[in-house]
């Protein structure tokens, strides 16, 4: 019997708490080599903290749980060992290249500082890498562009900028959050187009955070829904989208505007907000769900598996 390869990221039972909030509670996901996972909801479910608390960059906060990236628990390293990490074997490309970028630092120089991190090379080596990676990232003149500072640039240059930092030492695993939410419908397109190859080029794994269901349709191999915190539902991105089970998922994907509606049809919305989570113990979805009972309230779904698929709903549509 041939025993199945492990997966290059395992997160188990994840949480992440501030104070007296749980803004991830309690998360588990897996992705395998060169694939991608979207992970979607909307602002405020907790999608950027989980990718932060992957990469260890959240200060005053309680993590639990274990993250496994090549049989390494990211959770448990000491800051040191986790400083070796970022960068060489998971690295992150920010949604906002204007706050990720240092405005007073030329974008060479802040890649070739990735460089000078984990790997052994000459000045001349991590120049001539550096031009390499912005030519990889489809930066034009890449010779002269590494000398300009991020204000030189436009949105979508900076943020291929912070593309090339993120994938500068070849690592295992790509966090993207948002990568795509300040720049126009041509760049974004421009940027998906990079991503995707990168990940089919490097074999890389990769977890895309967006809101946008779109970019998750033509990027993504599987999907996990997150609310307030927990992961409601998961499965291959195609069968999300043929057959949601949980209302919340079902939800999201009919509030999406389509092309044949007419001028004064309104789009269907979910009632309500993310902080609406209700008192007690039971869904939190149940305050903003048309199917909710009495039994939703008081009692907290568990994450069912079945065919492919896991969903957290008592009222499974």
């Amino acid at each position: 019997m041939e025993i199945a390869a492990p997966p290059l990221l395992e997160v188990q039972d994840l949480s992440v708490s501030f104070a007296n909030t749980r803004a991830v509670d309690g998360i588990s996901f897996r992705v395998e080599e060169g694939e991608t996972l979207g992970l979607v909801g909307e602002s405020g479910c907790g999608k950027s903290t989980t990718a932060l608390a992957l990469m260890r960059l959240l200060r005053d906060a309680s993590l639990t749980g274990r993250a496994w990236l090549d049989g390494v628990d990211l959770i448990g390293l000491g800051e040191a060992e986790m400083r070796a990490m970022r960068g060489s074997q998971v690295g992150m490309i920010f949604q906002d290249p204007a706050t990720a970028l240092h405005p007073m630092v030329r974008v060479g120089e802040q890649v070739a500082e990735v460089l000078d991190a984990h790997l052994s090379l000459s000045r001349v080596e991590t120049k001539a890498r550096t031009v390499e990676l912005f030519r990889k990232v489809g930066i034009a003149a890449p010779e002269q562009r590494i000398r300009a500072f991020p204000h030189e640039l436009s949105g979508g240059m900076c943020q291929r900028v912070v593309i090339a930092m993120a994938i500068a030492c070849g690592p295992r695993l790509l966090l993207a959050d948002e990568p795509t939410t300040a720049l126009d419908v041509t760049v974004q397109a421009q940027i998906l187009d990079l991503l995707r190859g990168i990940a089919s080029q490097s074999r890389a794994g990769m977890v895309l955070i967006t809101h946008d269901l779109g970019v998750v349709a033509g990027m993504a191999d599987r999907v996990a829904v997150m609310y307030a915190g927990r992961i409601v539902e998961s499965g291959p991105t195609d069968q999300i989208f043929a057959h949601p089970l949980h209302p919340y998922t079902a939800g999201l994907l009919a509030s999406i505007p389509q092309l044949d509606s007419g001028w004064d049809e309104p789009v269907p919305t979910i009632p309500g907000s993310v902080q609406d989570k209700g008192a007690g113990s039971g869904c939190p979805f149940a305050p903003r769900c048309s199917l909710a009972s009495m039994e939703c309230r008081t009692a907290p779904p568990f994450l069912a598996a079945g065919g492919g698929r896991m969903v957290a709903c008592w009222k499974a549509v």
